[in-house]
Parts: structure tokens; C-alpha cells; sequence
């Protein structure tokens, strides 16, 4: 099809399912920019509501399971996705919900960010749902991004050093994901390596990164997922799609680093391409 004699363009589409945050450094919010940043059209499924901002979360608004169904389904009946971000999705049922929505829509590049504690510390997934994440949505993710506390709490045992990481990150693999890429900011001598494990190729990475000082670190796990399903919904493959969030996260953090926003963890710097 043309128009005026030109032939038609498409956006390459991203989806995050996803909490607000209303201090806009993570979640929702922090996906969408990121989107934006990295050149795709984003949308989204709202499943939670929270009160917060750089000091920390003071309440949670779950939005209603059929609720989420529906905007689900209204993204993916006409706009659809190349790529889908998930992150916080606080209770089991909900858990199921989204499970459903991604089989019966046949969503692929299924990012999963397995939000379970703000930055701050709050709690933002319900006990019960940690059997329910493992079981429904990690055999669809084509990558899951836990850190090392999520993945200590997937697992059921504590995560030590490197040999620990890669043992992890091969273990969360066989609950059935295409990929995991698991996160080493939490421990102060890995701080600045993360552990991609293949499953298809049977093959562990190490990726170093740069260690960035700053207080400037809310979002740094939503913001590094969604620019996974960025490349991911640009044609990238999972490894490239990896390594070019990592660069970007990195970036980000670099340039936002000297700026200050709030008493608390600030954000990072997402459109630093384009505007100081």
C-alpha cells in the first residue's frame, strides 16, 4: 500500500506490561522512554498503580485481572507487538492472567524482568506469586533479567561469586526460558558483571560492564529489560539485543550520574542522545 506515492511505513512496536510509577524513574514510565530513546513505538498494560518517587513506594494499587485482560487485548487485536516487556505484576492471579494473554496472542520476544523489590526495599510481589512466575511466564520468556536477589528467591538458595551465577542463571534456564540474563549489581565484587546463559547453544557469556558511582540507580532493571525488547522488536538478535541494552544502560547511568532529582535514588539519564 502507498500514500501519496510513497509506500507506507510501520513503527516497530513495543509492549510493557507493567506498574506505574509515579515518580517516573522505573516501571511503565521508565519503559516507555526507553522505547522512545531506542526507536520504537511503545505501548502499554497497566497492572498496578504505585504511590512513589525516589525515596521509596508508599502504596500499591493492584488494577482488577479482567482489567489487564482487556488491555491486552485491545493492544494486541490491532496494534500488536514485535517485542513484549514484562515487569511488575505483584499476585498470582494476575500472574495467570498475563500467561493467558500472551498464549492466546501468540507474543513473541517475551522479555521477563522478574520485579520483586523496589530499589528502596518495598516489596512489590506477593509471596504466592513467586511459584506461579516460575511456573506460567518463565517457559514463555524468550529472556528472563533477574538480578542476584530475585533469582536467590527463584531458585530457593543463596547466589556467591561467579561459578554460583553461572550455575544459577543454566538453572534458571531449564524452568524453560531461551535465555537468562542474570545480574551482578547486588554483590559488591560483581557489581559490574552480569552472566548471559544461551540455552539453545548451551553457552555462558560474561559481561563486564563500567562501575558507575552514583545515588542516580532507580530503574536501572526495568530501563535495561525494555531496551532488551527494544533491539529484540528491532530485529536484533537475543545476544546483540543483550550486549546493545547493556551499552545503553551503561550510557544512561553515565550521563545521569551528575544530575540531581529528589531526596532519594534519582533516575537514570534515558534520552541522553538527544537532549542535556
Amino acid at each position: 500500500m502507498e500514500t501519496r506515492g510513497k509506500p507506507e511505513r510501520t513503527y516497530r512496536r513495543a509492549l510493557t506490561i507493567a506498574g506505574s510509577d509515579s515518580g517516573g524513574g522505573a516501571g511503565i514510565q521508565a519503559d516507555l522512554k526507553t522505547f522512545s530513546a531506542l526507536g520504537c513505538y511503545g505501548t502499554t498494560v497497566i497492572t498496578a498503580l504505585t504511590a512513589q518517587n525516589t525515596t521509596g513506594v508508599s502504596a500499591i494499587h493492584p488494577v482488577p485481572e479482567d482489567f489487564v485482560a482487556q488491555q491486552m487485548a485491545a493492544v494486541f487485536s490491532d496494534i500488536g507487538a514485535d517485542a513484549v516487556k514484562i515487569g511488575m505484576l505483584f499476585s498470582a492471579p494476575l500472574i495467570e492472567t498475563v500467561a493467558r494473554g500472551l498464549e492466546a496472542h501468540r507474543a513473541a520476544n517475551i522479555v521477563l524482568d522478574p520485579v520483586m523489590v523496589a530499589q528502596s526495599g518495598d516489596r512489590l510481589l506477593e509471596d504466592d506469586a513467586v511459584q506461579a512466575l516460575k511456573a506460567r511466564l518463565l517457559p514463555l520468556a524468550d529472556v528472563v533479567t533477574p538480578n542476584l536477589p530475585e533469582a536467590a528467591v527463584l531458585l530457593g538458595r543463596e547466589i556467591r561469586g561467579l561459578e554460583d551465577m553461572r550455575a544459577a542463571a543454566r538453572d534458571l534456564a531449564a524452568l524453560g526460558c531461551r535465555a537468562v540474563l542474570l545480574k551482578g549489581g547486588h554483590q559488591e565484587a560483581l557489581r559490574s558483571t552480569d552472566i548471559l546463559y544461551l540455552a539453545g547453544s548451551d553457552r555462558t557469556l560474561v559481561l563486564q560492564g563500567e562501575v558507575i558511582e552514583t545515588r542516580n540507580n532507580h530503574g536501572t532493571g526495568c530501563t535495561l529489560s525494555s531496551a532488551v525488547a527494544a533491539h529484540l522488536a528491532r530485529g536484533l538478535e537475543l545476544e546483540a539485543a543483550v550486549q546493545g541494552a547493556k551499552d545503553y544502560i551503561t550510557a544512561a547511568i553515565r550521563a545521569g550520574a551528575g544530575y540531581r532529582l529528589g531526596a532519594g535514588h534519582g533516575p537514570v539519564h534515558h534520552f541522553f542522545e538527544f537532549w542535556n
